[in-house]
């Protein structure tokens, strides 16, 4: 099975780093092509277009920043569409709108192909350990035909119904991450405004049980944040929006949801948007008049 890759950032990358590890034949487009260039020393073949890349490929994968981003890679006389063949499958694993996946699937089916929604839960630490949880839907038959190719790039892939339901359990579940950090900031700033040093709180609330895998490797970020942005404040907010529109359309009050997206809007309006959603704590500490309430520099340079 030949694979392309169509998004080589953060996590298209970590991606593509997997499947090249496995030893499988692989091709990459990225709309900047420096990107590329990596992982094509490693023996990628980089594809002139997204057309091309589908073209050559009987398995493609998007993973692109949002709808308009997904749209532009899709549609128009270089897009995937016109270059996906008959018998391939197109797995979407970008954060879009549950919306948006079905049209793609409506869009995909004359040419015989296969289309897949996905979503990639981890993040590009859970990808390098391998450790990457990847839901699809869609396709029953299909699932399974591109099940060995993506347990090349995490162990675990579960199917969850539609391509559009792989959207919704995908948005569903990071609406937990920004909302899980704003809780902890409140609770470390609470304990610092009483007393107790910030690096103590922190230690103390990451060493109990209450302390989930996903604060455990992104917390750290309040002493020290990374140079580059895992998951930064912009995106994220993308990712609540489309939980909140959903929300709205099913009738499911999303409360914190809400008040964390303000708080986003709040982060931006300090400058940080471009910093890792992890910065929320310090928004956060501006506003209770914490001593420390600029973020450390990144990288800790």
């Amino acid at each position: 099975m030949t694979i392309g890759i169509a998004g080589l950032g953060e996590m298209g990358g970590g991606m593509m780093d997997r499947l090249l590890l496995a030893g499988r034949p692989a091709s990459g487009y990225n709309r900047t092509p420096e990107k590329a260039a990596p992982f094509a020393a490693r023996g990628m073949r980089v594809a002139a277009s997204p057309k091309a890349l589908a073209a050559e490929c009987d398995l493609v994968i998007s993973m692109v920043t949002n709808d308009a981003a997904l749209e532009a890679i899709a549609g128009g006389e270089n897009g995937i569409l016109a270059g996906l063949r008959p018998g391939a499958t197109w797995v979407d694993a970008s954060t879009v709108s549950p919306p948006a996946a079905s049209a793609l699937e409506a869009r995909v089916a004359p040419s015989g192909a296969t289309f897949l929604g996905a979503a990639a839960l981890g993040s590009p630490l859970t990808i390098a350990r391998g450790q990457l949880l990847i839901v699809i839907g869609g396709d029953e038959a299909a699932c399974a035909r591109v099940r060995p190719a993506l347990e090349d790039i995490g162990p675990t892939v579960r199917r969850v119904g539609t391509a559009a339901q792989a959207k919704v359990m995908k948005i569903a579940l990071n609406l937990n991450l920004p909302i899980q950090m704003l809780a902890l900031s409140e609770c470390v700033l609470l304990a610092e405004k009483n007393g107790i040093p910030r690096e103590v709180a922190l230690d103390v609330m990451l060493g109990g049980v209450l302390a989930s895998p996903a604060l455990a490797y992104r917390a750290p970020f309040i002493l020290d944040m990374p140079e580059k942005a895992w998951f930064d404040v912009g995106m994220m907010q993308k990712d609540l929006n489309l939980a909140l529109a959903l929300g709205q359309a099913a009738g499911v009050p999303l409360p914190a949801t809400a008040v964390t997206s303000e708080m986003l809007s709040a982060t931006k309006a300090c400058g940080w948007g471009d910093y890792d959603f992890a910065v929320l704590f310090y928004t956060l500490a501006r506003m209770a008049g914490a001593e420390d309430a600029t973020p450390r520099a990144r990288g800790g340079s």
